[in-house]
């Protein structure tokens, strides 16, 4: 059974709650089994199209990434993108802001990381910490330096709305100069979510990915569900949808990913170059002069 992935697709403007989504959800997937031969099918009809892509020249792909802690952001872009010829993909994690990053307005190092024409280019998250993190923790902006805000008792809703109006146009801009946009909001319950971070203490190979402040953050947890609500809503447009992706089944948070991409490559209708004829008769010249040798 293939997956449908309208029913992960956030239409335009609609508001949602995360509550009406079921992190748990498998679409007619039974198992890890059954998941692996799906993504196969798909890494494989996925690098043929990243060919045709790069060969093409014209157009990119921004691939967005967004999810609570240990929601498996990485495993997803280790499995799913395993197909994907390095030369032609670029991936960035944005971590906390630079001093010079932080001189400049939110938008700018992302837009230094967009993927060039021909190339698909992943954002581990994004220009979204700025109304997902902030927002929880809205003391985060004064480091921005914003005309205006000296405290965070004058950040009003009319701030963020100017936020999501802002990253609509960033995003549209992109889209109508050649990079189609598809955002992932790996969609984790607070149960797993524990699991994770439980075997991420006991099991001592996975220490290193454990921070005492993932259990700060995780007491926002109802903060951030509510922001990554409004955000979806506000931004889900038809340039730049939203995915709300099951993931407390890494495996078919996987094959549900790697679904969307092929049908979002194929539906870009890539061509490939067109040889003209004066560069076929080159080509025979080519042809011949290497049959001499």
């Amino acid at each position: 059974m293939s997956i449908d992935s309208k029913k992960f697709r956030v239409p335009p403007k609609q508001a949602i709650s995360l509550k009406d989504f079921d992190p748990g959800a498998r679409d007619g997937i039974k198992n890890k089994k059954a998941a692996k031969v799906h993504l196969a099918e798909d890494i494989e009809l996925m690098s043929n199209l990243q060919y045709r892509l790069y060969a093409e020249n014209r157009q990119a792909l921004l691939i967005i990434f967004q999810a609570m802690d240990a929601a498996g952001k990485d495993g997803a872009i280790r499995h799913v993108l395993s197909g994907i010829n390095p030369q032609g993909c670029d991936v960035t994690s944005f971590k906390h802001p630079s001093a010079q990053e932080l001189d400049h307005n939110y938008l700018w190092r992302h837009y230094a990381k967009l993927p060039d024409r021909g190339r698909i280019g992943i954002f581990n998250r994004s220009h979204y910490e700025n109304v997902l993190i902030t927002k929880v923790h809205p003391e985060f902006l004064l480091a921005e330096n914003l005309p205006g805000i000296h405290s965070v008792k004058v950040v009003t809703e009319k701030f963020w709305k100017a936020r999501y109006r802002q990253i609509n146009n960033f995003e549209r801009t992109i889209a109508e100069n050649g990079t189609t946009i598809i955002k992932f909001f790996l969609h984790l319950s607070k149960k797993e979510q524990k699991k994770r971070f439980l075997e991420r203490i006991e099991q001592p190979e996975k220490n290193w990915k454990f921070s005492a402040a993932d259990i700060e953050e995780r007491s926002y947890w109802d903060d951030y569900q509510r922001a990554y609500e409004t955000a979806i809503s506000k931004t889900s447009t038809v340039f730049a949808p939203w995915y709300i992706i099951p993931a407390d089944h890494k495996w078919f948070s996987r094959v549900a990913i790697g679904r969307i991409i092929v049908e979002t490559l194929e539906k870009m209708n890539i061509q490939m170059p067109v040889v003209t004829e004066k560069e076929k008769l080159l080509l025979q010249q080519a042809k011949k002069e290497l049959e001499k040798e």
